[in-house]
């Protein structure tokens, strides 16, 4: 029997002794190259003006920019301490002129009707407060043609995979945090029946080895 959703947070990570260890666990994330960014790449995800929801330090990004010489990025983020690493990240990388972050909520996109030739999100659809609201503000600020990917953990993957993962999760301290997202991700019935009500009509919901991939095309 799969587990009842138990939210996490609609206020991301704001603490600064959270957001560096968030940071270090991004890291290593992208130095595994467990970050989707040529699942991204191959939707097209990868010219024009691209958004990135809930980017944290802003690694997926900011590997998307190196591989795509044709792109510039704004990324939405809630917390401001993530901002000012993200921003920090895009100068190490020497791609600060592409990229600029912003602060603000996915269900209240703060840009007009069709700005983005692209729209991606990694790991942060379980914060999602109104999950709903985001996919069809994903969905305006999209432009006509192209592509949205959001991709996420889901909590029915297989729990032994489950818990290699947590003792594998570097640094040790955000292994808690690891399971409280776990415990809010989504399954695939629920996204389907989300998308079911938005005003998305090309879409797919794609079950993988450990999360979940949500596409579309506008």
């Amino acid at each position: 029997m799969i587990k009842k959703r138990i939210i996490e947070t609609n206020e991301g990570i704001q603490n600064e002794l959270t957001v560096e260890i968030y940071n270090d666990f991004a890291k290593h994330m992208r130095d595994k190259e467990w970050h989707n960014v040529d699942k991204f790449i191959q939707f097209g995800i990868n010219k024009g003006k691209i958004l990135e929801i809930g980017p944290g330090p802003g690694y997926v990004g900011l590997e998307i920019l190196k591989k795509s010489p044709l792109a510039k990025l704004t990324g939405i983020e809630i917390s401001e301490n993530m901002i000012k690493l993200a921003t920090n990240n895009a100068k190490d990388y020497h791609l600060e002129e592409r990229v600029k972050y912003v602060k603000g909520n996915c269900a209240n996109l703060p840009f007009e009707n069709d700005t983005f030739d692209g729209v991606f999100s990694n790991g942060s659809l379980h914060e999602w407060e109104n999950p709903l609201k985001a996919i069809n503000e994903i969905y305006r600020v999209l432009k006509p043609g192209c592509f949205f990917c959001i991709t996420d953990m889901r909590r029915n993957s297989n729990l032994l995979l489950k818990w290699l993962i947590y003792i594998s999760t570097k640094p040790k301290e955000i292994r808690p945090g690891f399971l409280s997202s776990y415990n809010a991700s989504y399954i695939k019935e629920e996204i389907a029946e989300i998308l079911k009500k938005s005003d998305v009509e090309t879409y797919s919901v794609n079950n993988e080895v450990f999360g979940i991939c949500i596409s579309g095309k506008k």
